[in-house]
């Protein structure tokens, strides 16, 4: 049963001004469109309890005492990994008996939810130090100097992998429609690499790396495809070009090459690919082609070509 509106104080309100007024419960109830029973009910509470506010109501006591919850909350907060079966035991121990729900709900309300958990770069103390110290370095960059920025990257997308987390409408009992599933191979299917680049003004050349890279491959890449993006992408004079800490980035063959074009590179600390703003153009790339759902490698490359070409700058 659909549970009715709540009345607001003023309404209420006028429905004893009314009352008091004279007027009968069915008058009072076609003047403000309002169930005669509703009505009956206001003006009876009223004389009872002399307001029209709501009054606390009853309820099924909590499971879990306060003392309780604050063991909890406290064990959670401690180690964020515990699970509901070991908080269900630890409270059991106490003399309390609970279901995992009862666990959820709780923890809910003290503002606890449980969630994945996010996946990051391990970091070392001087990892730490080196990003803190880019942070500082670049606190206070005009929005401009940042505009000026080509950002690079490598990532790996799967045929029949798992690109991106994929939700879909379907009915009851429709799960197994085409529609509605994502075909998967007992090996994967395989996966193709790729290089880009970006700046604000939109992405720059996406290429697929056919083979392993090394250095050599890498400079061939930036040869072929950094300057021609920076004339597309109609990049300011004395742009900076971003790329991380791979080996293959920062040996010396390929820092010489960079120098000996004139590129200013962007200082990048290491184990840092969560700073780089690409990462969220790899995320956006994967979930297109995933809902494209490529049943080849050749289509796989198609549409990745055609998905980035459609990015917006603005995204």
């Amino acid at each position: 049963m659909a549970k009715t509106k709540e009345l607001s104080k003023d309404t209420r309100n006028k429905i004893v001004d009314l009352h008091q007024a004279g007027k009968t419960e069915s008058a009072i109830g076609k003047q403000l469109g309002v169930k005669k029973s509703t009505v009956g009910a206001i003006i009876r509470k009223w004389k009872t309890y002399k307001t029209t506010d709501n009054l606390p109501r009853s309820g099924a006591p909590r499971k879990i005492s306060p003392r309780g919850v604050k063991m909890i909350t406290r064990t959670v907060s401690k180690n964020p990994r515990t699970t509901r079966g070991d908080l269900v035991n630890d409270l059991q121990r106490a003399g309390t008996k609970v279901t995992k729900a009862t666990i959820s709900n709780t923890l809910r309300r003290q503002g606890l939810k449980s969630c994945s958990a996010r996946r990051v770069p391990l970091l070392k103390p001087v990892h730490v130090r080196a990003r803190l110290k880019f942070a500082r370095e670049h606190l206070d960059d005009p929005e401009e100097d940042w505009e000026n920025v080509i950002w690079s990257d490598e990532t790996k997308i799967e045929l029949f992998g798992k690109n991106s987390t994929c939700r879909v409408w379907r009915r009851k009992n429709a799960e197994l429609h085409p529609k509605n599933t994502i075909p998967t191979v007992k090996h994967g299917g395989g996966n193709i690499m790729l290089w880009g680049c970006f700046s604000a003004k939109g992405p720059g050349r996406l290429i697929r790396v056919k083979e392993r890279m090394n250095g050599a491959m890498y400079r061939e890449i930036l040869s072929k495809n950094l300057l021609p993006s920076a004339r597309a992408l109609k990049m300011k004079r004395g742009w900076v070009f971003q790329h991380d800490h791979d080996p293959k980035h920062t040996a010396r063959p390929t820092k010489e090459w960079l120098r000996k074009k004139h590129f200013k590179v962007l200082e990048w600390p290491s184990q840092s690919p969560d700073l780089n703003p690409i990462e969220n153009l790899w995320r956006e790339l994967k979930i297109r082609v995933t809902q494209r759902q490529p049943q080849n490698i050749t289509a796989l490359e198609e549409i990745c070509m055609e998905e980035w070409a459609k990015l917006p700058a603005t995204l």
